[in-house]
């Protein structure tokens, strides 16, 4: 015995711009940190990614790039492409974090945790993008 249950549509509609608002949100303050805490900015390029020195003006270029991209997804502009960006992007910086799910009680690396279930709803947003459709400007 089959049980299809569908999900109305309006459901699914609202259910992914709250993925979409909740992923910008976050993807919003790690954009601001770029411009009011450049500092910060050049610790994790460091730390993270083994570029030694991040001046405060490409902090801010990076940022005023970012920035672009995440108001793009927070509009629907280009969802196949930005979504996949944004996707690729979180996957990078969830797997350059590894050793600190080896770790998880070690300083605040507990916190790390949070990026699997993020990139889950990037995941979730670049399959059904197609259903993504309030407020955006791609239908």
């Amino acid at each position: 015995m089959k049980n299809d249950v569908a999900v109305p549509r309006e459901k699914l509609e609202w259910s992914l711009l709250g993925l979409r608002l909740g992923v910008f949100i976050v993807l919003l303050m790690w954009t601001l940190d770029k411009f009011v805490n450049p500092e910060h900015a050049a610790i994790v390029f460091k730390v993270f990614y083994s570029i030694p020195e991040l001046s405060s003006g490409v902090s801010y270029l990076l940022g005023g790039l970012q920035l672009a991209l995440i108001l793009s997804f927070l509009i629907g502009f280009q969802k196949r492409w930005v979504t996949l960006v944004i996707l690729i992007m979180h996957l990078s910086s969830t797997l350059v974090s590894f050793g600190r799910y080896m770790d998880p009680w070690g300083a605040s690396n507990l916190l790390f945790f949070a990026a699997w279930p993020m990139l889950a709803a990037i995941l979730v947003l670049y399959l059904l993008r197609e259903f993504d459709n309030k407020f955006s400007i791609s239908k």
